[in-house]
């Protein structure tokens, strides 16, 4: 090395060895993994396992910074039409799975559920169980109505309960993806939240799989 310019110089035959390092560099692999490529110790076969896992991640990259770029372009298109940002951010992100009591029936319009919340409600008390969690509704209609919802309103619980004709103890399945927003305000606007997440959807390629909405809901003491 030059020590007054720093610059390094490098034997005629250490440039090939050189330029695999930086071609591998190139390829994204750590100091780490080109050592071990270049250590010589490695069978044909292991370096391409190397290079296949390196291939695979680098696929999943541009895959995921593909649908990144999607909804960068959602977003804009959102901006233009509506002249503004939405207050509704939608979030995809996965659900575990949920033991709940329930009870379904059919409603006029969705703030009418408060009946089948009664029911549910009182049941628990008389059982002596408390929920563990937010409270939800499942909509399981496949599309949006005027009147005659079919809704089933669930709580969350622990431990054991006898069931009834109406009231059920079920496990609510694990969602890889489901596409979330966050309702802040009275539950008679909470359709805004709904119509900004179908939105949402439509606009970056999604279909609803499963009910058409799972909407977790403000404490009881809340509502």
């Amino acid at each position: 090395m030059d020590r007054t310019t720093s610059y390094r110089f490098y034997e005629f035959d250490q440039l090939p060895r050189l330029h695999r390092i930086l071609a591998l560099k190139d390829l994204g692999f750590s100091l780490e993994e080109i050592g071990q490529l270049l250590a010589g110790n490695l069978s044909a076969e292991q370096m391409r396992g190397m290079l296949k896992l390196r291939q695979a991640e680098i696929r999943q990259r541009v895959q995921e910074e593909a649908q990144r770029l999607e909804r960068v372009e959602a977003w804009l298109r959102q901006i233009e039409q509506e002249e503004g940002m939405s207050k509704y951010d939608v979030v995809i992100k996965p659900i575990e799975s949920l033991r709940v009591a329930s009870t379904r029936g059919v409603v006029v319009t969705p703030p009418n559920q408060g009946a089948l919340w009664k029911e549910l409600e009182c049941y628990l008390e008389d059982q002596g169980v408390h929920p563990i969690g937010a409270c939800l509704s499942l909509y399981h209609d496949e599309d949006t109505r005027e009147h005659d919802w079919d809704i089933e309103v669930c709580e969350p619980i622990e431990g054991e309960l006898p069931e009834t004709e109406k009231i059920k103890v079920r496990r609510l399945p694990e969602v890889a993806s489901a596409a979330c927003v966050i309702h802040a305000g009275p539950f008679v606007t909470i359709g805004e939240a709904y119509e900004a997440i179908m939105k949402w959807i439509d606009a970056n390629g999604y279909r609803i799989n499963g009910p058409a909405a799972r909407c977790t809901c403000e404490p009881r003491s809340q509502m």
